[in-house]
Protein backbone atom coordinates (compact mmCIF):
# COMPACT_ATOMS: atom_id res chain seq x y z
CA UNK A 1 0.00 0.00 0.00
CA UNK A 2 1.32 3.39 -0.96
CA UNK A 3 2.54 5.45 1.97
CA UNK A 4 0.35 8.44 2.79
CA UNK A 5 2.26 11.73 3.11
CA UNK A 6 1.22 15.14 4.29
CA UNK A 7 2.37 17.41 1.49
CA UNK A 8 2.80 21.13 2.07
CA UNK A 9 1.66 21.99 -1.43
CA UNK A 10 -0.34 19.99 -3.94
CA UNK A 11 -0.36 21.12 -7.58
CA UNK A 12 -3.25 19.84 -9.63
CA UNK A 13 -4.85 20.82 -12.95
CA UNK A 14 -7.81 23.16 -12.93
CA UNK A 15 -11.09 21.43 -13.46
CA UNK A 16 -12.72 24.28 -15.34
CA UNK A 17 -11.75 27.49 -17.10
CA UNK A 18 -14.36 29.18 -14.94
CA UNK A 19 -12.50 28.32 -11.74
CA UNK A 20 -10.44 31.03 -10.08
CA UNK A 21 -8.57 30.14 -6.90
CA UNK A 22 -8.88 33.36 -4.94
CA UNK A 23 -7.23 31.73 -1.92
CA UNK A 24 -4.18 31.06 -4.07
CA UNK A 25 -4.14 34.67 -5.25
CA UNK A 26 -4.22 35.76 -1.62
CA UNK A 27 -1.32 33.43 -0.76
CA UNK A 28 0.74 35.11 -3.50
CA UNK A 29 -0.04 38.64 -2.25
CA UNK A 30 3.64 39.18 -1.35
CA UNK A 31 4.61 38.41 -4.94
CA UNK A 32 1.96 40.84 -6.14
CA UNK A 33 3.43 43.49 -3.84
CA UNK A 34 6.89 42.84 -5.33
CA UNK A 35 5.54 43.28 -8.86
CA UNK A 36 3.85 46.52 -7.81
CA UNK A 37 7.13 47.80 -6.40
CA UNK A 38 8.96 46.71 -9.55
CA UNK A 39 6.48 48.52 -11.81
CA UNK A 40 6.79 51.75 -9.84
CA UNK A 41 10.58 51.71 -9.64
CA UNK A 42 11.34 50.69 -13.22
CA UNK A 43 8.85 53.03 -14.90
CA UNK A 44 10.98 56.14 -14.39
CA UNK A 45 14.31 54.54 -13.54
CA UNK A 46 17.30 56.48 -14.92
CA UNK A 47 15.18 59.56 -15.63
CA UNK A 48 16.07 63.05 -14.48
CA UNK A 49 12.69 64.08 -13.07
CA UNK A 50 11.41 60.66 -12.06
CA UNK A 51 7.88 60.64 -10.59
CA UNK A 52 7.58 64.38 -11.30
CA UNK A 53 6.56 63.31 -14.80
CA UNK A 54 3.30 62.15 -13.23
CA UNK A 55 2.59 65.83 -12.52
CA UNK A 56 4.19 67.32 -15.62
CA UNK A 57 2.27 65.15 -18.09
CA UNK A 58 -1.25 66.06 -16.93
CA UNK A 59 -0.25 69.71 -16.49
CA UNK A 60 1.02 69.96 -20.08
CA UNK A 61 -2.03 68.04 -21.32
CA UNK A 62 -4.37 70.48 -19.58
CA UNK A 63 -2.55 73.45 -21.11
CA UNK A 64 -2.82 71.87 -24.57
CA UNK A 65 -6.54 71.20 -24.09
CA UNK A 66 -7.10 74.79 -22.97
CA UNK A 67 -5.41 76.10 -26.10
CA UNK A 68 -6.91 73.69 -28.64
CA UNK A 69 -10.35 72.77 -27.31
CA UNK A 70 -11.06 75.77 -25.10
CA UNK A 71 -9.38 78.51 -27.14
CA UNK A 72 -9.40 77.47 -30.80
CA UNK A 73 -12.43 75.16 -30.90
CA UNK A 74 -14.32 77.15 -28.27
CA UNK A 75 -15.86 74.07 -26.64
CA UNK A 76 -17.60 75.11 -23.38
CA UNK A 77 -17.01 73.43 -20.03
CA UNK A 78 -20.44 73.95 -18.40
CA UNK A 79 -19.19 77.11 -16.72
CA UNK A 80 -16.51 75.23 -14.80
CA UNK A 81 -12.95 76.68 -14.97
CA UNK A 82 -11.12 74.93 -17.79
CA UNK A 83 -8.13 73.66 -15.71
CA UNK A 84 -10.49 71.95 -13.25
CA UNK A 85 -12.75 70.53 -15.94
CA UNK A 86 -9.95 69.06 -18.06
CA UNK A 87 -7.86 67.78 -15.14
CA UNK A 88 -10.90 66.10 -13.59
CA UNK A 89 -11.46 64.08 -16.76
CA UNK A 90 -7.77 63.43 -17.36
CA UNK A 91 -7.22 61.89 -13.90
CA UNK A 92 -9.82 59.17 -14.38
CA UNK A 93 -9.15 58.55 -18.06
CA UNK A 94 -5.37 58.34 -17.60
CA UNK A 95 -5.78 55.72 -14.90
CA UNK A 96 -8.11 53.70 -17.10
CA UNK A 97 -5.93 53.92 -20.22
CA UNK A 98 -2.71 53.14 -18.32
CA UNK A 99 -4.24 50.04 -16.71
CA UNK A 100 -5.74 49.00 -20.03
CA UNK A 101 -2.48 49.36 -21.95
CA UNK A 102 -0.35 47.51 -19.40
CA UNK A 103 -2.73 44.63 -18.75
CA UNK A 104 -3.26 44.15 -22.48
CA UNK A 105 0.45 43.26 -22.81
CA UNK A 106 0.59 40.86 -19.85
CA UNK A 107 1.46 37.66 -21.75
CA UNK A 108 3.78 39.22 -24.32
CA UNK A 109 5.80 41.38 -21.90
CA UNK A 110 6.15 38.70 -19.22
CA UNK A 111 6.61 35.55 -21.28
CA UNK A 112 10.15 35.16 -19.89
CA UNK A 113 8.89 35.00 -16.31
CA UNK A 114 5.86 32.87 -17.12
CA UNK A 115 8.03 30.27 -18.84
CA UNK A 116 10.33 29.75 -15.85
CA UNK A 117 8.31 29.62 -12.67
CA UNK A 118 4.74 28.95 -11.63
CA UNK A 119 2.52 31.48 -9.92
CA UNK A 120 -1.09 32.54 -10.53
CA UNK A 121 -0.92 34.45 -13.80
CA UNK A 122 -3.63 36.87 -12.69
CA UNK A 123 -1.14 38.28 -10.19
CA UNK A 124 0.58 40.16 -13.00
CA UNK A 125 -2.38 42.20 -14.36
CA UNK A 126 -3.59 42.78 -10.78
CA UNK A 127 -0.16 44.23 -9.97
CA UNK A 128 -0.39 46.53 -13.01
CA UNK A 129 -3.79 47.84 -11.92
CA UNK A 130 -2.59 48.34 -8.35
CA UNK A 131 0.68 50.07 -9.22
CA UNK A 132 -1.14 52.60 -11.38
CA UNK A 133 -3.07 53.70 -8.30
CA UNK A 134 0.03 55.60 -7.15
CA UNK A 135 0.13 57.64 -10.34
CA UNK A 136 -3.60 58.24 -10.11
CA UNK A 137 -3.28 59.36 -6.48
CA UNK A 138 -0.58 61.90 -7.36
CA UNK A 139 -2.57 63.32 -10.28
CA UNK A 140 -5.74 63.43 -8.20
CA UNK A 141 -3.73 65.25 -5.54
CA UNK A 142 -2.79 67.85 -8.17
CA UNK A 143 -6.47 68.24 -9.00
CA UNK A 144 -7.30 68.74 -5.30
CA UNK A 145 -4.57 71.39 -4.92
CA UNK A 146 -5.85 73.37 -7.92
CA UNK A 147 -9.42 72.90 -6.69
CA UNK A 148 -8.51 74.36 -3.27
CA UNK A 149 -6.70 77.22 -5.03
CA UNK A 150 -9.86 78.15 -6.93
CA UNK A 151 -11.93 77.81 -3.76
CA UNK A 152 -9.62 80.21 -1.88
CA UNK A 153 -8.94 82.82 -4.56
CA UNK A 154 -12.03 82.55 -6.75
CA UNK A 155 -14.87 81.23 -4.58
CA UNK A 156 -17.48 82.40 -7.09
CA UNK A 157 -16.29 79.94 -9.76
CA UNK A 158 -18.97 77.51 -10.88
CA UNK A 159 -17.44 74.40 -9.27
CA UNK A 160 -18.67 72.76 -6.10
CA UNK A 161 -18.79 69.37 -4.42
CA UNK A 162 -21.95 67.28 -4.41
CA UNK A 163 -22.91 64.19 -2.44
CA UNK A 164 -22.01 62.05 -5.47
CA UNK A 165 -18.35 62.67 -4.63
CA UNK A 166 -18.83 59.97 -1.97
CA UNK A 167 -19.00 57.46 -4.83
CA UNK A 168 -15.34 58.17 -5.60
CA UNK A 169 -13.94 54.79 -4.34
CA UNK A 170 -16.63 52.86 -6.22
CA UNK A 171 -15.93 54.79 -9.42
CA UNK A 172 -12.20 54.00 -9.19
CA UNK A 173 -12.97 50.30 -8.62
CA UNK A 174 -15.28 50.31 -11.64
CA UNK A 175 -12.56 51.89 -13.79
CA UNK A 176 -10.03 49.33 -12.58
CA UNK A 177 -12.46 46.47 -13.23
CA UNK A 178 -13.22 47.62 -16.78
CA UNK A 179 -9.52 48.06 -17.55
CA UNK A 180 -8.66 44.66 -16.07
CA UNK A 181 -11.47 42.95 -17.98
CA UNK A 182 -10.74 44.50 -21.37
CA UNK A 183 -6.98 44.22 -20.80
CA UNK A 184 -7.04 40.50 -20.04
CA UNK A 185 -9.19 39.85 -23.12
CA UNK A 186 -6.80 41.74 -25.41
CA UNK A 187 -3.78 40.17 -23.70
CA UNK A 188 -5.16 36.71 -24.38
CA UNK A 189 -5.86 37.49 -28.04
CA UNK A 190 -2.45 39.06 -28.73
CA UNK A 191 -0.67 35.81 -27.91
CA UNK A 192 -1.70 34.67 -31.41
CA UNK A 193 -2.46 37.90 -33.23
CA UNK A 194 0.30 40.41 -32.50
CA UNK A 195 -1.08 43.06 -34.86
CA UNK A 196 -3.97 43.51 -32.41
CA UNK A 197 -1.56 45.45 -30.19
CA UNK A 198 -1.19 48.15 -32.83
CA UNK A 199 -4.91 48.21 -33.53
CA UNK A 200 -5.78 48.32 -29.85
CA UNK A 201 -3.48 51.27 -29.08
CA UNK A 202 -5.18 53.17 -31.91
CA UNK A 203 -8.65 52.26 -30.64
CA UNK A 204 -7.80 53.49 -27.12
CA UNK A 205 -7.02 56.92 -28.58
CA UNK A 206 -10.34 56.99 -30.42
CA UNK A 207 -12.09 55.75 -27.29
CA UNK A 208 -11.03 58.89 -25.43
CA UNK A 209 -12.81 61.13 -27.93
CA UNK A 210 -15.93 58.99 -27.61
CA UNK A 211 -15.86 59.75 -23.87
CA UNK A 212 -16.73 63.21 -22.48
CA UNK A 213 -13.22 64.14 -21.35
CA UNK A 214 -12.61 67.39 -23.24
CA UNK A 215 -16.27 68.32 -23.59
CA UNK A 216 -19.36 68.02 -21.36
CA UNK A 217 -22.03 65.49 -22.19
CA UNK A 218 -24.54 68.35 -22.29
CA UNK A 219 -22.91 69.46 -25.56
CA UNK A 220 -24.41 66.52 -27.45
CA UNK A 221 -27.88 66.76 -25.90
CA UNK A 222 -30.62 66.68 -28.55
CA UNK A 223 -28.25 65.74 -31.37
CA UNK A 224 -28.71 62.63 -33.48
CA UNK A 225 -26.45 60.37 -35.52
CA UNK A 226 -28.07 58.13 -38.13
CA UNK A 227 -31.39 58.69 -36.38
CA UNK A 228 -30.08 57.63 -32.95
CA UNK A 229 -29.85 59.97 -29.98
CA UNK A 230 -26.18 60.87 -29.57
CA UNK A 231 -26.41 61.15 -25.78
CA UNK A 232 -27.74 57.59 -25.54
CA UNK A 233 -25.05 56.29 -27.89
CA UNK A 234 -22.31 57.91 -25.82
CA UNK A 235 -23.76 56.57 -22.58
CA UNK A 236 -23.55 53.06 -24.03
CA UNK A 237 -19.81 53.58 -23.65
CA UNK A 238 -19.39 52.10 -20.13
CA UNK A 239 -16.74 54.67 -19.22
CA UNK A 240 -19.03 57.66 -19.88
CA UNK A 241 -21.34 57.24 -16.84
CA UNK A 242 -18.28 56.86 -14.59
CA UNK A 243 -16.60 60.01 -15.91
CA UNK A 244 -19.83 62.02 -15.78
CA UNK A 245 -20.57 60.93 -12.20
CA UNK A 246 -17.01 61.82 -11.20
CA UNK A 247 -17.33 65.28 -12.76
CA UNK A 248 -20.72 65.88 -11.21
CA UNK A 249 -19.47 64.79 -7.80
CA UNK A 250 -16.41 67.04 -7.70
CA UNK A 251 -17.41 69.90 -10.01
CA UNK A 252 -21.18 69.91 -9.97
CA UNK A 253 -20.90 69.92 -13.77
CA UNK A 254 -24.02 69.10 -15.83
CA UNK A 255 -26.71 66.97 -14.20
CA UNK A 256 -26.28 63.57 -12.59
CA UNK A 257 -26.40 61.03 -15.39
CA UNK A 258 -28.72 58.78 -13.40
CA UNK A 259 -28.46 55.61 -11.36
CA UNK A 260 -29.67 53.53 -14.30
CA UNK A 261 -26.67 54.36 -16.46
CA UNK A 262 -24.31 53.94 -13.52
CA UNK A 263 -25.80 50.50 -12.83
CA UNK A 264 -25.33 49.71 -16.54
CA UNK A 265 -21.61 50.53 -16.28
CA UNK A 266 -21.29 48.41 -13.15
CA UNK A 267 -23.04 45.45 -14.80
CA UNK A 268 -20.92 45.90 -17.93
CA UNK A 269 -17.81 45.81 -15.75
CA UNK A 270 -18.89 42.55 -14.09
CA UNK A 271 -19.60 40.88 -17.44
CA UNK A 272 -16.35 42.05 -19.08
CA UNK A 273 -14.30 41.11 -16.01
CA UNK A 274 -15.82 37.63 -15.88
CA UNK A 275 -15.32 37.15 -19.62
CA UNK A 276 -11.74 38.40 -19.38
CA UNK A 277 -10.87 35.99 -16.56
CA UNK A 278 -12.55 33.13 -18.44
CA UNK A 279 -10.51 33.74 -21.62
CA UNK A 280 -7.37 34.42 -19.57
CA UNK A 281 -7.70 31.07 -17.78
CA UNK A 282 -8.16 29.27 -21.07
CA UNK A 283 -5.21 30.90 -22.85
CA UNK A 284 -2.71 30.68 -19.98
CA UNK A 285 -2.58 26.89 -20.31
CA UNK A 286 -1.03 26.95 -23.76
CA UNK A 287 0.14 30.50 -24.47
CA UNK A 288 3.84 29.55 -24.26
CA UNK A 289 3.38 27.54 -27.47
CA UNK A 290 2.25 30.60 -29.42
CA UNK A 291 3.70 33.69 -27.73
Amino acid sequence: MAETKDWDLVIKPKESIFSVDFKELWRYRDLCALFVKRNIITQYKQTVLGPLWWLIQPALTVIMYMVVFGGIAGIPTDGVPQPLFYLCGICMWQYFSDCLTKTSNTFVNNSGIFGKVYFPRLVMPLADVTSNLLRFSIQFGLFVVIYIGYWLFNPTCNAHLTLYALLFPILVIMMAGLALGFGTIISSLTTKYRDLQVLFSFLVQLWMYATPIVYPLSQVAGKKVAGFDLTTLMCLNPVTPIIETFKHGFLGASHFIGWGWLAYSFGFMIVVLALGILIFNKVQKSFMDTV
